[in-house]
């Protein structure tokens, strides 16, 4: 599909890797939906990149507030051809830690948020991109979901993290393929270290030293470079069904 004219939905658009994302879309000449819990950050950045951006305070667990958005991005935008699932929590607890068992309320919210969100934000957005007009190559939209190399080598700690991240790389397949006979695209990108908000607690020495973690380039990943790859994915058309890593080569130890 052509970026100039995609009309995204962008969850966690207001920060980070959704950020990124939203002004590449907007630099490409096409227009965003930003669903997001953090109201003073999406509004802040809709004033700075004006028409091309709208928002939605929504949670995405939530099937009626995610419904409501879609409905305001197809008024607001005319139709919604895009959906880049970002928004996402990584609380790290160990399974027996110093201050006891891990909570089942926190895996709970977890997989909710990372695993059950990015389903439902899925299932209703593509309930509406079946009724797009199928272009050129036959596509109607394209769907593009964010997991982590924790899905694949998750970190003691990363228990839940881990099990959300691995739920949305095992349904990039079967939806992919189910949504195949809409010409509807299904991919997933699985980021290593990136420079994300999360970060910016940590003291630059430790940002430098987890950077050096990465083979090539030795360095955390930028959110732009995350930007990079869902325009890639958008504008080739046999991208499609399969999880990307985007990590340098890293491959996380156990600690």
């Amino acid at each position: 599909m052509n970026i100039k004219h995609c009309r995204a939905i962008v969850t966690g658009g207001a920060s980070g890797l959704g950020e990124a994302t939203v002004r590449n879309i907007v630099k490409k000449g096409g227009k965003a939906l930003i669903l997001d819990v953090s109201e003073e950050r999406a509004k802040k950045l809709k004033v700075e990149l004006g028409d091309q951006v709208t928002y939605k305070m929504t949670d995405i667990t939530n099937e009626t507030k995610v419904k409501e958005a879609i409905d305001f991005g197809c008024e607001q935008l005319g139709y919604i051809d895009t959906v880049i699932n970002c928004a996402g929590i990584g609380n790290a607890a160990k399974l027996l830690g110093r201050k006891g068992v891990h909570e089942l309320d926190m895996f709970t919210k977890v997989i909710s948020i990372n695993l059950i969100g990015t389903f439902n934000v899925i299932r209703l957005a593509a309930e509406r991109m079946v009724q797009n007009k199928a272009n050129e190559n036959g596509e109607r939209g394209v769907i593009i979901n964010t997991a982590s190399v924790a899905a694949f080598e998750g970190q003691i700690g990363q228990a839940a993290y881990s099990a959300s991240k691995g739920g949305v790389v095992s349904m990039t397949l079967p939806i992919a393929r189910e949504l195949a006979a809409y010409g509807i695209r299904v991919m997933t990108i699985a980021p290593g270290l990136f420079h994300t908000p999360m970060f910016d607690t940590l003291p630059e020495e430790a940002r430098n030293s987890l950077g050096k973690m990465v083979p090539f380039p030795s360095r955390l990943g930028l959110p732009e470079e995350y930007a990079m790859l869902t325009e890639s994915i958008i504008t080739n058309p046999m991208l499609n069904g399969e999880t990307i890593r985007l990590d340098g080569g890293i491959r996380m130890q156990p600690r």
